[in-house]
């Protein structure tokens, strides 16, 4: 039955999307079926995105801010080793959180024979830029507005999206699934060799 747009809504259009995409491609998925599969009236979809591409971006959004929500309560004194192990732990993930994380690896793996998705992706990687630069400026006492701090974001952000892409690839195309220890090391090295500033290991407060 159709419906409008209620609040949430738009993270169930993108996992309708996402799996659509996953099955058929996006050239032969249409934005009438995206419409069906996620409940709701070709007007309401149109009214709300802008292309049928645009649909995935609520699922790498919400990613994004789920890990947002993760470094933001990264404590000053632990490392980014310990930080990793200690928030992706997938024995105490949501169901949800799991599924949402499966679709995204499945999706960026791929990036290569469907270009269509790299701009949602990139959106995707700019949004964990900034939060990067608000938690390196946290931990530095420094502005995330600072040159310095905005390199080191992107430099990580960066990293961080290779990684991302070899992994997914890896596990999704050969069959190469990683442990969650092997990858949370890759990530967390790749995040140290990226780093132009020290905010990796932890940090003290400055006295005021």
């Amino acid at each position: 039955m159709s419906r409008t747009i209620r609040e949430g809504a738009h993270i169930d259009v993108a996992r309708s999307a996402a799996r659509l995409f996953l099955e058929k491609g996006v050239a032969d998925t249409s934005g009438d079926e995206i419409a069906e599969a996620a409940g709701i009236s070709k007007r309401t979809l149109w009214r709300y995105f802008r292309s049928k591409e645009s649909c995935i971006e609520p699922l790498f959004a919400l990613t994004s801010q789920r890990f947002a929500a993760k470094l933001r309560n990264w404590p000053l004194d632990i490392s980014v080793e310990r930080f990793l192990e200690i928030n992706y732990d997938f024995s105490k993930m949501q169901k949800q959180e799991l599924e949402d994380g499966a679709l995204v690896v499945h999706l960026i793996a791929r990036l290569e024979e469907e270009p269509a998705l790299l701009e949602p992706f990139f959106m995707a990687t700019r949004m964990t830029e900034i939060l990067l630069a608000d938690v390196i400026a946290s931990r530095l006492d420094l502005s995330p507005a600072d040159f310095e701090v905005r390199l080191c974001a992107a430099t990580v952000a960066a990293a961080m999206r290779i990684i991302d892409e070899t992994i997914s690839r890896a596990a999704v195309k050969y069959g190469q699934v990683p442990t969650l220890a092997e990858t949370n090391d890759r990530l967390a090295q790749a995040i140290r060799r990226a780093s132009t500033l020290p905010f990796c290991d932890p940090v003290t407060p400055r006295r005021g």
